[in-house]
């Protein structure tokens, strides 16, 4: 079983997910948490295989918990949920140690395939949020500031 951490400040979209997700037949929701703060202490308590962040979060954003999970946890993949892709942001997933950066209203039967690929060692960026021929999308390029 693939055991997973959301880490998601809406309620009602937390929920939505653990059970979609736990409807799966290979994976396992362990914890659940609405703020970036409260990650780093539910991956070490739960050992996930898979903390899927969004962005956004109150306490510590999805990038910031993305990191500290990469020195506190470093065997959990990580991959980063948005709304929508904001110049830069899928440049400093990627550095924070993201393996993969998806927009959280794709089906999920793709997030269910993201996460197995993640666990397989793949980098997965959602096309929507990757610029002609996956290529980082506007202002993720060396250089480019937010």
């Amino acid at each position: 079983m693939i055991r997973l951490l959301l880490a998601e400040d809406q309620g009602m979209t937390r929920g939505a997910l653990a059970l979609l997700l736990g409807m799966e037949h290979d994976m396992e929701v362990v914890a659940r948490v609405g703020r970036g703060d409260e990650v780093v202490d539910a991956a070490l308590l739960s050992r996930p295989d898979v903390a899927l962040l969004d962005i956004e979060l109150p306490g510590r954003s999805g990038l910031d918990a993305a990191a500290d999970l990469r020195s506190e946890a470093p065997d959990c993949r990580v991959l980063i949920l948005t709304t929508f892709g904001r110049p830069g942001t899928l440049r400093r997933a990627v550095e924070a140690g993201a393996a993969g950066f998806l927009v959280k209203d794709g089906p999920v039967e793709e997030l269910a395939e993201a996460i197995r690929r993640a666990l397989r060692g793949e980098t997965v960026i959602d096309p929507a949020l990757a610029g002609p021929a996956g290529e980082p999308a506007a202002g993720d390029g060396p250089g480019e500031r937010p």
